[in-house]
């Protein structure tokens, strides 16, 4: 895992592999895949940019509510990557 980051939330720090920046609807979202999953479900984190705070040269990131929202920007990634990862139908789980 290449591109490591350390985002802070109420928990404490939580590590991410970016995968991706995807522009929708005039917003921005990173794709993340959890770094320290014990699992390894695969599974990953769509959060959108919120603010860029560029004195202070930090990032803010919000939870992305709207399902609509979340499978637009995961289908862009999935079409822009799909022959770098192999994707899981929700009928397969």
């Amino acid at each position: 895992m290449d591109n490591i980051i350390t985002l802070n939330n109420e928990s404490g720090e939580v590590r991410f592999e970016f995968l991706d920046l995807v522009e929708y609807n005039g917003d921005e979202f990173v794709v993340l895949l959890p770094a320290d999953d014990p699992d390894e479900s695969g599974e990953v984190v769509i959060l959108k940019l919120d603010t860029i705070d560029e004195d202070a040269e930090e990032e803010s990131y919000i939870g992305v509510e709207d399902e609509d929202t979340l499978q637009a920007v995961f289908n862009i990634f999935k079409d822009k990557f799909k022959d770098e990862f192999d994707f899981a139908d929700e009928e397969d789980e």
